[in-house]
């Protein structure tokens, strides 16, 4: 399968942006890395801000989608769940350069693009606050949200901890969401 022009933009940009910072990174440097000129970003995005947005957008966006198929395909709340932490960590594990600049680069984001991946969050946050109060109806809103976005911390911590084998990480990950969010 080919990426198309605009994903391997994206995708390049990532790596450069975890690795070197927005700042660091120059459309010279996204396009060398790229194999094409750096003006040549130009006929795909509006700018190098413009990139980081469609970048922050789309994680979100994919997580929120995912999130919600796989709350939806599940027969129980403890299956939604299951299938909500194993999303989140097989996404974590497969894509820390996305981590990376989604904790790093928030604030580079322009106002607009800030409030649309802010929005979308929200919303994946609350698939999983509405999952775990399924579970835990002793929880309320605010307090299982305190737990999902602590799970979260935990998880997206990968890129800076992960030093043991991708199936290792990802079964202790798991163990330890569960007990995040159900004890």
């Amino acid at each position: 399968m080919t990426v198309r022009r605009p994903q391997q933009i994206l995708d390049t940009a990532a790596k450069l942006f975890a690795e070197r910072g927005f700042h660091g990174v120059s459309v010279h440097d996204i396009g060398n890395a790229c194999g094409i000129s750096g003006p040549a970003l130009y006929k795909h995005f509006a700018s190098k801000n413009d990139i980081l947005t469609q970048s922050l957008t789309a994680i979100s966006e994919r997580l929120l989608a995912e999130g919600l198929a796989r709350r939806d395909a599940a027969n129980t709340p403890g299956e939604a769940l299951e299938g909500l932490i194993g999303w989140h960590i097989d996404f974590a594990l497969s894509n820390p350069a996305l981590i990376v600049i989604q904790e790093r680069e928030w604030a580079n984001l322009e106002s607009a693009g800030r409030k649309e991946v802010r929005s979308l969050q929200l919303a994946y946050i609350d698939v999983w606050v509405d999952t775990v109060r399924s579970l835990r109806g002793d929880l309320g809103p605010q307090e299982a949200r305190a737990c999902v976005q602590a799970t979260f911390g935990l998880i997206n911590s990968t890129p800076h901890s992960a030093r043991i084998s991708a199936p290792a990480m990802r079964a202790r990950l798991a163990r330890m969401a569960r007990a995040a969010l159900l004890s």
